[in-house]
C-alpha cells in the first residue's frame, strides 16, 4: 500500500504528459479515434512508463505539485505540436496549389479533423496518413513519448529553458522550416500555374478576341490535375523525407528542453 501511494502521484504526472500528447499529435488526435480509446491507451502507456521509469522519480508533495502538473501538460503539448507542424506542411502545400489553380473557394470538410481543408491538401493529407500508417509511424510516435522520459524526467527544468529563450528559438526555426518545406512541396504545381498564367497573358495580348477568363479557368484546372498525376508517384519519397524531418524535429525538441541520455 505504501508503494502504491508513492507511485500514484508519479503515475498521474506521466498520465498528464501522455494524454496532452494525444490531444495534439497527428493520427491519435483525429475525430475518428474515440476519446475512450485515447484515455485508455494513455492510461496503459502511463502504467508501463511508471513501472519502467517511475520507481526512481521523486515528486513534490506540497502545492508545487500543481505546477509540476502544468509543466508535464506543456511538455506533452509541445511534443504533439511539433509533430503536428510536419503534418500541417501537407495541407499548407495543398492550399498553395489550390490558390494557384483556382480551387481555393471549393474547400471541403476534412472528416479526420472536422475542419475545412483545401481539395489538394485534403487529398495529399489522406495520402500522407496512409503512408505514415504503412510505415508504422504511429509506433514511432508512441516510442517517442515513452522515451521522452529518458530525455526529460519528471524533475526537469522546462520553465528555466523557456525563460532562456532556447525553446522559443527552436519553435520559430521549426515553424519557418515547415513553411519552407510546404513551399518546396508545392513548387512543381505552383511553377506550372505561373507558366500557364504567362502563356494566357501572351494569348490575351496576341488574340484579344478570346475570352481569357472562360478559357483560363478550365485550362488551369486541367494543367493542375495533369501535374498532380505526374507527381503522385513521387509522394512516397517526399513523405518519407517529411517523416524523417518530423522525427528529427522531435529529437531536436527533446534535446532543447531536456538532455540526451547517457
Amino acid at each position: 500500500m505504501n508503494m502504491l501511494l508513492q507511485s500514484f502521484p508519479v503515475f498521474l504526472l506521466i498520465f498528464c504528459r501522455i494524454t496532452s500528447f494525444f490531444v495534439v499529435v497527428p493520427i491519435f488526435s483525429t475525430r475518428g479515434v474515440p476519446r475512450s480509446f485515447k484515455v485508455g491507451l494513455a492510461a496503459v502507456l502511463a502504467l508501463i512508463v511508471t513501472m519502467v521509469y517511475g520507481s526512481h522519480q521523486t515528486v513534490p508533495t506540497d502545492l508545487s505539485y500543481i505546477l509540476v502538473i502544468f509543466r508535464e501538460i506543456i511538455i506533452g503539448l509541445l511534443l504533439g505540436f511539433v509533430a503536428y507542424l510536419m503534418f500541417a506542411v501537407v495541407q499548407t502545400s495543398g492550399a498553395f496549389e489550390d490558390l494557384q489553380i483556382g480551387l481555393a473557394m471549393a474547400n471541403v470538410i476534412d472528416p479526420m479533423s472536422g475542419t475545412s481543408a483545401p481539395l489538394f491538401g485534403n487529398f495529399k493529407y489522406m495520402f500522407a496518413v496512409l503512408l505514415f500508417l504503412i510505415m508504422n509511424g504511429h509506433h514511432y510516435l508512441l516510442d517517442a513519448i515513452m522515451r521522452s522520459y529518458e530525455w526529460i524526467p519528471l524533475s526537469n527544468d522546462l520553465f528555466k529553458r523557456m525563460y532562456d529563450g532556447n525553446l522559443a528559438d527552436f519553435l520559430v526555426e521549426t515553424f519557418s522550416q515547415s513553411f519552407l518545406i510546404a513551399l518546396q512541396v508545392s513548387a512543381p504545381i505552383v511553377v506550372a500555374m505561373l507558366l500557364t498564367d504567362v502563356g494566357l497573358a501572351f494569348l490575351a495580348r496576341t488574340a484579344p478576341q478570346f475570352n481569357i477568363f472562360s478559357v483560363g479557368v478550365p485550362l488551369k484546372i486541367i494543367v493542375g490535375l495533369f501535374m498532380m498525376v505526374l507527381i503522385v508517384p513521387s509522394f512516397s519519397y517526399v513523405f518519407e523525407e517529411l517523416f524523417n524531418k518530423l522525427f528529427q524535429a522531435l529529437e531536436g525538441l527533446l534535446g532543447t528542453i531536456g538532455q540526451r541520455p547517457q
